[in-house]
């Protein structure tokens, strides 16, 4: 919904290109910002001609509060495997709008010749090491910065793999992940570890959904690994009220499943169990996620490239708040004006609470 591109856009005067597989999105983003504009020009934000001004002293930070300049949507697939200047595919679904074309002009740089910085935030699965492999292809792509989600949805061997990126992973015995190791990585360590102190009523949720998985396998034994969606204040429902809104998900008749058998208030009576499991697997995910972004780091370093590790904010935000920043020019600069940066910001909000994520 172009959040990210709005902020730098408007909040920080730059010259944005956002791109988005889903041309409802751009459509939604582009009305967002119109209502943006509308409440710039009732606080009599002045037009803004040219390219955004510069800070003197501190490039980083914005001259004015909010600028009137808007970013570009495209609607547009990323394609991992093309030039850079053939990079985008048609949206899925396609669009009624103009063909997709590589909104940075020619191999590499913007329409009128700029570098330019390649940014993810929250890339989800194939698409954050697909920025790597551009950025590393095109010498006018002066920088990226990748924070990456969804590991589970990585490509691995046989398929064209987005983990292991780099050769020294890929040569280590036992370097493979599961699919479970890779989802694990992406909860929220934090967060549980509030829930857990609390004694959250949130946590008989993984207990819902261990014995839903449990009956769905026993209804289908071809749904190995089933996919139930999120149920909204499920802690707030019992389980067969969870239960008759979550199968339908997965296309089961919930008058077909006995949802208040002996066996199902066994097993949900193992609620302990299934939260101590939980537990013990949160304490290992952030080693999975530890050994995809160091390979990343690795793959680029591997090529010559200049990279760090930034832990950017708070992970009661977001847990997954690890930046890989690399740039084809050495990082010291830019890594402390972040610190900078970090040290203003540090206790100038809270985390939002239990419900408001």
């Amino acid at each position: 919904q172009g959040h990210l591109s709005r902020f730098l856009a408007f909040g920080l005067g730059l010259s944005v290109t956002a791109v988005e597989g889903d041309g409802r999105l751009v459509g939604m983003a582009e009305r967002f910002d119109q209502e943006l504009l509308r409440e710039l020009e009732k606080m009599g934000v002045p037009g803004n001609e040219g390219p955004p001004g510069r800070c003197q002293n501190r490039p980083h930070r914005p001259t004015s509060p909010l600028t009137p300049r808007g970013p570009r949507h495209v609607a547009g697939r990323l394609d991992p495997g093309a030039p850079w200047g053939e990079f985008l595919l048609p949206p899925d679904p396609p669009g009624a709008g103009p063909a997709a074309r590589n909104p940075l002009g020619g191999p590499g740089g913007s329409e009128g010749g700029e570098r330019v910085l390649v940014t993810g935030l929250h890339a989800c699965g194939d698409l954050s090491p697909a920025l790597l492999r551009h950025f590393a292809r095109s010498p006018s792509v002066l920088a990226v910065a990748s924070v990456a989600c969804c590991y589970m949805k990585l490509s691995t061997p046989p398929q064209p793999p987005a983990y292991p990126l780099s050769a020294c992973v890929a040569g280590l015995p036992g370097h493979e992940l599961s699919y479970r190791a890779r989802e694990a990585a992406c909860h929220a360590l934090e967060e549980y570890r509030g829930r857990l102190r609390r004694e959250s009523g949130c946590l008989r949720v993984h207990c819902y959904r261990a014995v839903l998985e449990t009956l769905i396998r026993a209804a289908d034994p071809g749904k190995k690994r089933p996919r139930v969606q999120t149920v909204k204040k499920a802690h707030a429902l019992t389980f067969p009220q969870y239960a008759r809104l979550g199968l339908p998900c997965v296309g089961l008749d919930p008058a077909a499943v006995a949802l208040d058998s002996e066996a199902v208030g066994a097993m949900l009576e193992q609620q302990h169990k299934v939260v101590a499991f939980f537990s013990l697997t949160l304490l290992l995910a952030p080693l999975v996620e530890t050994l995809i972004l160091l390979d990343r780091l690795l793959y680029l370093r591997e090529q010559g490239f200049h990279c760090a590790l930034v832990p950017l904010f708070d992970p009661r935000f977001s847990p997954r708040n690890l930046v890989l920043v690399a740039a084809r020019t050495p990082l010291d600069t830019v890594l402390s004006g972040l610190d900078e940066d970090s040290d203003e910001d540090a206790g100038a909000a809270e985390p939002p609470a239990e419900g408001q994520r």
